[in-house]
């Protein structure tokens, strides 16, 4: 999951973004709603969580401007403003949840779960094969076996098994993990990939990422490219 976050209190700023690192999530941070609004017209984003009271443009009309423009990225208001109208104004604007300060990181990290989980998604799982991948543990594992994924291992993993005998190019990962903002070099990609293949043949996992040259990475199963 790739997350804006908008906070101008920069000591929370870096919290949360330690908290979200922490859970295998990449997460750019800005610090005024003008800057919010210029990030997320990328459209590289799975969710965004706003601060309201910031400086330019206050999170609420962020929120609004985005709603606007037909925007339907998931979006968590953070603020301390807890008062019932303050809530209802933020739900009314378009937010999906509103938490407020202080909070608890267990509470803000299964809000975005769930205002980024897809209609057809019971719960937290993806399977494909005979792997599961667990996004609230960040485990992989099969009837042989089990790992728990290291960040960057976790969310390539999980672009993969949500987007099964889909291509996935080295550029859209690097879009989405690290960032379009990132000079890590391109190869990196492959690295990681090279990291979970090692897991899936530890697994015994019927299933294989294929590198297709220069158009990116597919899941699908061994047997679909055996003859």
């Amino acid at each position: 999951m790739r997350i804006l976050l908008a906070e101008d209190e920069l000591p929370l700023a870096k919290a949360l973004l330690k908290i979200f690192e922490k859970n295998n999530c990449s997460a750019d941070a800005v610090h005024n709603g003008r800057d919010a609004l210029c990030y997320l017209e990328s459209g590289s984003y799975d969710a965004a969580v706003l601060d309201v009271m910031m400086p330019e443009l206050d999170g609420i009309s962020a929120l609004k401007k985005l709603r606007s423009e037909g925007n339907d990225i998931p979006v968590l208001i953070l603020t301390a403003k807890s008062d019932i109208d303050d809530r209802v104004l933020g739900l009314d604007s378009g937010a999906n949840y509103y938490l407020t300060k202080p909070f608890d990181a267990k509470e803000l990290m299964a809000a975005l779960r769930a205002i980024t989980r897809s209609p057809s998604e019971h719960d937290s799982k993806l399977y494909c094969g005979n792997i599961c991948l667990d996004r609230a543990s960040y485990e992989l594992s099969s009837p042989f076996g089990s790992f728990r994924l290291a960040n960057k291992e976790f969310q390539m993993l999980e672009m993969l098994m949500a987007n099964p005998h889909s291509l996935i190019s080295a550029e859209r990962f690097m879009e989405k993990i690290w960032g379009l903002d990132s000079d890590t070099e391109m190869n990196v990609v492959w690295v990681y990939i090279s990291y979970l293949r090692k897991k899936l043949t530890a697994l015994k996992a019927d299933v294989q990422i294929k590198a297709s040259r220069n158009a990116g990475y597919i899941l699908e199963a061994k047997n679909d490219t055996e003859s």
